[in-house]
C-alpha cells in the first residue's frame, strides 16, 4: 500500500505500510533489521484523542519512534495502528541517531499526508 525509503547518513532507512481491514500496519526498518520495539496505537471515538502503548525488546532503543509513531498515525486516521520499529547501525553517534529520529518523524507525515489523499479521492463524498 505505502513504502518509502531514506538515505540517513550510513544505512537506508524504510517505512512500509498496509491496510488491515480499516486499520494499519506499518514497519519502519533500516540498517540490520529486527524488531526492537512494536507499539499499538488506538483512537477513541467518545474523547477523539489517541493513544499508544510499547513493547520494547531487551536491549533495544526504538520504543519512542514506535510509540510516537503509533499515537500520530491513529490520531490522523482514526483508526488503530500497529507500529514495528528495528534499526540498527554499529558505533552510532548521537548525531545520526538525531538524524534517523528526523528522517522517521518525516516519513510518518508523510504516509499521514497520504492516508488525508486517499480519504479525498476525486468523486467522493465527503459531506
Amino acid at each position: 500500500m505505502f513504502h518509502i525509503k531514506r538515505k540517513v547518513g550510513k544505512i537506508e532507512i524504510a517505512l512500509d505500510a498496509k491496510k488491515i481491514g480499516e486499520d494499519y500496519l506499518l514497519t519502519l526498518t533500516g540498517g540490520e533489521e529486527h524488531v526492537g520495539a512494536v507499539a499499538t496505537g488506538f483512537f477513541d471515538e467518545r474523547s477523539q484523542r489517541a493513544s499508544s502503548s510499547v513493547v520494547t525488546m531487551p536491549g533495544h532503543r526504538e520504543e519512542y519512534l514506535a510509540l510516537h509513531g503509533a499515537r500520530q498515525v491513529s490520531r490522523a486516521t482514526k483508526r488503530t495502528s500497529v507500529f514495528v520499529v528495528g534499526i540498527h547501525q554499529d558505533d552510532i553517534s548521537p548525531e545520526e541517531i538525531r538524524n534517523i529520529v528526523s528522517a522517521a518523524e518525516e516519513m510518518v507525515e508523510s504516509f499521514i499526508a497520504f492516508c488525508e489523499k486517499e480519504v479525498e479521492l476525486p468523486g467522493q463524498d465527503n459531506a
